[in-house]
């Protein structure tokens, strides 16, 4: 009579695991970009051709299971076109406020995921998305480092703005890959189409962006955005995907919390970001304001205990900023 307990138990935490692994090789991203140095366009370029080809190989062993009308297939492509303007935004705004603030404010998302999903899918958001939406505001302005002449980074006011509009542009396309998946396909074929999506967004803002995308591979760079392509775009991607949509609301906000706190503390480690002490106080504000809501029951309604054997045909789930 036991041995179903034993098996949910160990289910449970290989899930717990796999969302761990996952928000861990996610908290590199900012960092792989930064230290590949090149010019956003070329990272957000890049980090979508490399992992696109991988991505598409894993959909083609298992394409069989995915049974998405051909509309669906659109609009994964169309909601990648959005995540294409929110890695180009993201990857600005990292040279201007440094890889940890900008981060921490792109994962704000999982807030603006929940206005859209009221704006435009008529999905009455929580009480609580109310109450946190003006307190992470603040906190965006406090790491914004206006009237601070210590705050850290080249320009962080333009910086926190930037990584504020990737939020909304990874709200955007969380809502459109969530539409594009309503009939809870393997992740790996809405994921391959959304990458193709966001590789069209930079070759066509490069006709109109100078310096454009620099096409010629060059070394340490590119070891830098093979990384960041393999860990996030497909490792860290299919880990969270797997994992978010079958832990319960609190496992669930922990990760979400996790990834950009790592993040900051590699980029003090490792390009020595030392915010101010206002800005950490806004830090610590836009955290609170992310986790009040991400523990909230809507923001996740499954348990440890309830994976069936049919759980890898759930959507992905979650907000991570990656």
């Amino acid at each position: 009579m036991n041995a179903p307990l034993v098996e949910t138990a160990h289910h449970s935490a290989r899930t717990l695991g796999a969302a761990l692994i996952g928000a861990v090789a996610i908290s590199f991203s900012a960092i792989f970009f930064a230290l590949s140095a090149v010019e956003p366009i070329t990272g957000a370029f890049f980090r979508a051709a490399y992992s696109l080809p991988i991505l598409a190989i894993i959909w083609w062993i298992g394409r069989a299971r995915d049974n998405r009308p051909r509309r669906s297939q659109w609009l994964a492509i169309g909601a990648g076109l959005m995540l294409g303007v929110d890695v180009l935004l993201w990857h600005t705004s990292i040279n201007f406020i440094g890889a940890g603030l900008a981060t921490l404010i792109a994962n704000s998302s999982v807030i603006w995921v929940a206005l859209g999903a009221w704006a435009f899918l008529g999905e009455r958001p929580s009480s609580r998305i109310m109450v946190a939406v003006p307190v992470v505001l603040v906190g965006v302005g406090l790491v914004s480092g206006i009237g601070q002449s210590d705050a850290f980074g080249a320009n962080p006011l333009l910086g926190a703005v930037l990584a504020l509009l990737a939020a909304l542009f990874y709200s955007s396309f969380i809502l459109g890959f969530r539409a594009s998946n309503d009939t809870f396909a393997p992740p790996a074929g809405p994921l391959a189409q959304a990458t193709f999506g966001a590789l069209l967004t930079p070759l066509f803002l490069g006709i109109f962006i100078r310096p454009g995308i620099d096409f010629v591979p060059s070394w340490p760079a590119h070891g830098w955005l093979v990384a960041l392509a393999l860990m996030a775009q497909v490792v860290g991607w299919l880990l969270i995907g797997y994992a978010l949509p079958r832990l319960p609301a609190v496992e669930t906000a922990t990760i979400i919390l996790i990834q950009p706190v790592l993040t900051m503390i590699w980029g003090a480690f490792i390009f020595d970001e030392r915010p101010s002490p206002v800005q950490m106080v806004g830090a610590a504000i836009v955290l609170g304001g992310v986790a009040y809501v991400a523990t909230s029951p809507a923001a996740g309604d499954t348990s440890a205990g309830s994976a069936t054997e049919n759980d890898d045909e759930k959507e992905p789930g979650g907000a991570l900023h990656y």
